[in-house]
């Protein structure tokens, strides 16, 4: 490699990164404003419920798209379309003045975030593969850190009094920034020959099913873990989101320093022994009326599932089965799907049984990742 490839591979690097911290701050944004949007336009719960539907219909409708456009045109035009578009939308959701324009205007966000979320993973894989070592869980580390100075940094301006459309314009230009940062850094492809639309197959169809379960369990600690908490008479409701905060946490800190876990264990003990601390997390969480075994399972659900969906990409990207654009598009799409499917699974499986019972299911769930690492971990 000379001096110049050396230094364009160390320039997308930190595009790679900037895009995901961009991506998970923009969205993360979105969940302080959410109370004032829904006051905007007047919506009971249930048509809100209806409303947050369209922002994961529209990343589902445009991620299959973004890996056909990737695979023609390179990665870096849709990073940019759906980055800028994240920055654009943005400040349009406290703005739309009813249902049906605020409707519209998720259904946009949801594309750009599932163009950017296409497009960067699949970006992320050339990067990886051009630095012949392992850097998924470093870029998707990013995008959870974004994803807490989002939050935090909205709440922040918001309770000390910025307006909710002054703090939406504050986060937009902050992430416009690391957008226009990143663009003259991503890597220039120039996409390959027109492919097909192919569905899922072979390595990639088990990849996707894997994905599903590991958002499916993601969403679920968000949906229903503070839940689950009270349920079981562990805290107050006031206080039933340590359960959350403590999962994101662990996550952000195994994502951090996975690029090495991964790089010294490999793909498929990676695959295992995350899958087993996933279900053995779990198990403590529905251990009844003690609280310190509780929290601590979040954490190890945190630290378990961190690693995995970023092996996932790394594996759809190196498959043979598929373009590489078509195959990351696949894995992200299924995965959405188990983050939407998922949370109303469980509730309709508590409702049949009970909330606890429900998320012990998930460990079952969770044991396809060390009975099928081997085979998924296979070029």
């Amino acid at each position: 490699m000379t001096i110049s490839d050396a230094s364009a591979l160390r320039a997308a690097m930190l595009a790679t990164r900037l895009s995901f911290l961009a991506a998970g701050f923009v969205m993360a944004c979105w969940a302080p404003l959410i109370p004032f949007a829904k006051e905007q336009v007047g919506a009971d719960e249930g048509v809100f419920g209806l409303l947050l539907f369209c922002l994961g219909l529209g990343a589902i409708v445009a991620m299959p798209l973004t890996g056909y456009l990737s695979a023609v045109t390179g990665a870096r035009p849709m990073i940019l379309v759906g980055g800028f578009g994240l920055v654009a939308i943005l400040p349009l959701l406290i703005l739309a003045p009813s249902v049906w324009s605020l409707g519209l205007a998720l259904v946009l966000f949801g594309a750009a975030l599932g163009t950017i979320d296409v497009a960067m993973n699949i970006h992320a894989a050339e990067v990886e593969t051009r630095a012949t070592r392992p850097m998924m869980s470093g870029f998707h580390a990013m995008w959870s850190v974004g994803g807490i100075l989002g939050a935090g940094g909205l709440t922040a301006l918001l309770s000390a009094g910025l307006s909710p459309l002054g703090a939406a314009l504050t986060g937009s230009a902050l992430a416009g920034c690391a957008m226009i940062w990143a663009a003259p850094r991503l890597l220039r492809q120039s996409g390959g020959a027109t492919p097909e639309f192919i569905r899922p197959r072979g390595i990639v169809l088990l990849l996707a099913g894997l994905a599903a379960i590991s958002f499916l369990v993601e969403g679920a600690v968000l949906d229903w873990g503070a839940l689950l908490i009270v349920d079981q008479g562990l805290m107050a409701a006031t206080g039933a989101g340590i359960g959350y905060m403590i999962f994101s946490v662990a996550m952000t800190i195994a994502r951090l320093t996975g690029d090495k876990v991964v790089a010294a264990l490999g793909r498929k003990r990676v695959m295992i022994l995350g899958g087993l601390i996933a279900m053995a997390g779990i198990a403590l969480t529905l251990v009844p009326g003690m609280l310190w075994p509780a929290l601590l399972g979040f954490a190890l659900i945190g630290l378990g599932c961190a690693n995995l969906v970023p092996v996932i990409f790394s594996l759809a990207a190196q498959s043979r089965d598929m373009p590489a654009g078509m195959a990351v598009a696949a894995v992200t799409t299924t995965g959405y799907a188990g983050i939407l499917l998922g949370p109303a699974l469980i509730g309709f499986a508590a409702d049949a049984t009970s909330l606890a019972m429900a998320f012990g299911a998930l460990a079952l769930l969770m044991a396809a990742f060390p009975l099928a690492a081997a085979r998924a971990s296979r070029p």
